[in-house]
């Protein structure tokens, strides 16, 4: 799936490296999705268009919650509709956003955490 080197998959087996332990380094904004959700599918080109311009200064991680355990991950963070987008830094989710999004939205809603 990923469009860049700034986005990837993840699931609940490589969630604490790949997130967690990553966010220490760098923000990176996870998209809990679903592929039978509209607005996630919306949503996707302009998460990924987004993030390239960053190139780099954050990740995006995308965690197909019907996958395997993975419905485990949007439990432990609550994650109540779909797409919810959370940030996490330094471990730790920092701020969130459900829904469709246009990209100005995203920026602000990035900008607002980096350093």
């Amino acid at each position: 799936m990923a469009e860049s080197r700034w986005i990837f998959d993840v699931n609940l087996d490589d969630f604490d490296t790949r997130v967690l332990e990553a966010s220490k380094q760098q923000p990176v904004l996870v998209d809990f999705w679903a592929d039978w959700c509209g607005p996630c599918h919306a949503i996707a080109p302009v998460l990924a268009q987004v993030i390239d311009d960053y190139d780099g200064q954050v990740l995006l991680a995308k965690l197909e919650v019907d996958e395997g355990d993975n419905m485990k991950l949007a439990g432990r963070y609550q994650v109540r509709g779909f797409p919810t987008l959370i940030l996490f830094k330094d471990g730790e989710p920092v701020d969130r956003f459900s829904s469709a999004r246009p990209a100005g939205f995203i920026e602000e809603f990035i900008d607002a955490h980096l350093d």
